[in-house]
């Protein structure tokens, strides 16, 4: 693919994302507004109530977490670049990846310590690879 081609596919791809979320609502705990130790829990669990009117789905009460809000599987795994994330631990990894340095973008792992990621960033940037939680100024 030429690189004009490219740049529209990714940005086709940011639109749908951007659309698609949009649309999603927030999904929060439920009876979250009534009570201070429920607002602080931000996450979402399932009401199991036998008269919940959430559980029911009636008109009016937040909606229920299903699978139909789930993104295209074209777009599911990539990043809002359009490219597609790869994890990295080490520069052995990052090395398999030069011949795709247009497709691809690097996360480093939370695992790898400060100087190991240097390293890796140095690598990236020699290979001509973006790095997308790079967060040092080497």
């Amino acid at each position: 693919m030429s690189e004009q081609k490219i740049r529209v596919y990714r940005k086709k791809i940011y639109e749908i994302r951007q659309k698609l979320k949009s649309k999603k609502p927030e999904f929060m705990r439920y009876d979250w507004d009534k009570f201070y130790r429920l607002e602080r829990q931000e996450k979402w669990r399932r009401p199991y109530g036998r008269d919940n009117k959430t559980r029911l789905k009636i008109r009016g009460f937040p909606p229920i977490v299903s699978v139909g809000y789930r993104l295209p599987k074209e777009i599911r795994e990539l990043h809002p670049t359009g490219l597609k994330q790869v994890l990295v631990h080490n520069v052995n990894e990052l090395i398999k990846l030069q011949n795709q340095k247009d497709n691809v973008i690097v996360i480093i792992a939370s695992s790898v310590g400060f100087k190991k990621r240097i390293e890796i960033l140095n690598k990236a940037k020699e290979l001509g690879l973006k790095v997308s939680n790079g967060g040092i100024n080497v």
